[in-house]
């Protein structure tokens, strides 16, 4: 039985921080999927020591450890090698895959450096896992009769594949007849510690298993539940509609969904319209609206009017406006937003504006102060948030939060309404 699994991602480039190890989070992500808990994810440069190091531990932690990198055709990829030694057994020659190494090469008409062929040397009493998208085939082997390694590459475009289509479904099987059903709530406006309690009580341990993930600018919830098919599927269903219920409009998806596609798709149901002014922003809310296929139904154009001259001429902005209560403010956004309805004939007009730093703060505004507005044909609301972090976060939490206004009003619900961030008076 499969319950605990350890990753060992492998190589100089990432124990030196030259590359970021993503391998090692969606394995872990795919893992926690199928219910088996991750007790361990080592990182380890190409050392024989250190690999050996790392290989003897996460055995003694997991029932399988998935191991990625270190299986290329140049000296330094050395995982194979160590893998052999700590099992106690030779590395032969897996003939189907050195064939079609040679294949691979002759099928581009180039010349095969005989070192290649190493990628085909394996543990023996390895199996092989194929490998669509590169020379490098994967394997698993088993460990003293009781714990499986499974060696893959570590480039993610050969690495996911091959984990989706041979190393997931072989672990299913090793699971048995019970099934691991998840669903994902994606959620904003609400912190971690926030949804935590929010959602305390709604599912019992014995019944699933929730987990959070924050993910800037916004917090994923995970509901897992395992047992029977029909059984599983059904106590799903069931906790997932409480879940729903307790979180509310917090809730904007299920599944990966992203927030601007959440809001095309609510658009054009409506038949809504949005023109876009943008400052502090600098066209980033636009560049999110129109990343879905499809948004010319909804996305009517921007203006990003980053100096105040520009305000003036292309929304419309009072230079009264703009001299008494200045660029960041609710009076400016307001105008702004109508400006850019007015401008291009939509049914809403978004407008965001502020001071994301890391300069051009004061004690009245500092750094961070964002002003969104959004015009409709009934009204403008406007708001005043002060939020955190870097240029970069500033700029996309202020996107994000326009864009959860766009999702709020087609709902029909308040569009001020949020308990994440701590609006200023102005």
């Amino acid at each position: 039985m499969i319950e605990r699994a350890a990753v060992l991602s492998t190589g100089d480039e990432l124990t030196t921080g030259r590359i970021v190890d993503t391998n090692s989070s969606w394995i872990a992500d795919r893992l926690f999927a199928l219910g088996i808990d991750v007790t361990a994810v080592l990182t380890v440069g190409d050392y024989p020591d250190r690999l050996a190091w790392a290989w003897k531990h996460a055995f003694e932690l997991a029932d399988v450890v998935i191991s990625t990198g270190g299986i290329g055709p140049t000296a330094d990829d050395l995982t194979s090698e160590v893998l052999a030694r700590v099992l106690g057994v030779p590395l032969v020659e897996d003939a189907a895959s050195a064939e079609r190494i040679r294949q691979l090469f002759a099928a581009f008409s180039r010349e095969m450096p005989l070192n290649n062929l190493k990628q085909a040397l394996m543990p023996a009493g390895a199996v092989v896992i194929p490998n669509g998208l590169g020379t490098a085939p994967g394997y698993r082997v088993l460990h003293h009769g009781a714990t499986h390694a499974v060696v893959l590459p570590g480039v993610p475009r050969e690495m996911k594949p091959m984990m989706e289509e041979t190393v997931l479904p072989w672990l299913r099987g090793l699971r048995g007849d019970e099934v691991y059903l998840s669903r994902v709530f994606q959620t904003f406006g609400l912190t971690e510690s926030g949804l935590d309690e929010l959602v305390a009580g709604v599912v019992d341990p014995a019944a699933g298993r929730l987990a959070f993930r924050a993910s800037f600018p916004e917090v994923s919830l995970r509901l897992v539940v395992h047992g029977r098919p029909d059984e599983a599927g059904a106590r799903l269903e069931a906790i997932s509609a409480r879940l729903r219920e307790r979180l509310g409009p917090h809730v904007y998806g299920e599944g990966a969904t992203t927030l601007e596609e959440v809001v095309g798709q609510l658009l054009r149901e409506r038949g809504l319209t949005v023109a876009l002014a943008e400052a502090c922003t600098g066209g980033l809310v636009a560049h999110r609206l129109t990343s879905v296929p499809g948004s010319s139904a909804y996305v009517r154009g921007a203006v990003v009017a980053y100096d105040n001259a520009a305000k003036q001429v292309l929304l419309g902005v009072r230079a009264e406006t703009l001299t008494a209560e200045g660029a960041v403010s609710e009076q400016a956004a307001a105008e702004m937003a109508a400006g850019a309805r007015r401008l291009l004939g939509t049914s809403l007009g978004l407008a965001a504006t502020g001071i994301a730093g890391p300069e051009g703060g004061t004690s009245a505004k500092p750094v961070g102060t964002v002003v969104i507005a959004l015009a409709s044909e009934q009204e403008v609301a406007t708001r005043r948030y002060q939020l955190w972090g870097t240029r970069d976060w500033v700029k996309l939490l202020a996107s994000q939060i326009a864009l959860d206004w766009l999702r709020r009003h087609a709902l029909g619900l308040p569009v001020i309404d949020s308990q994440l961030f701590r609006p200023r008076s102005s």
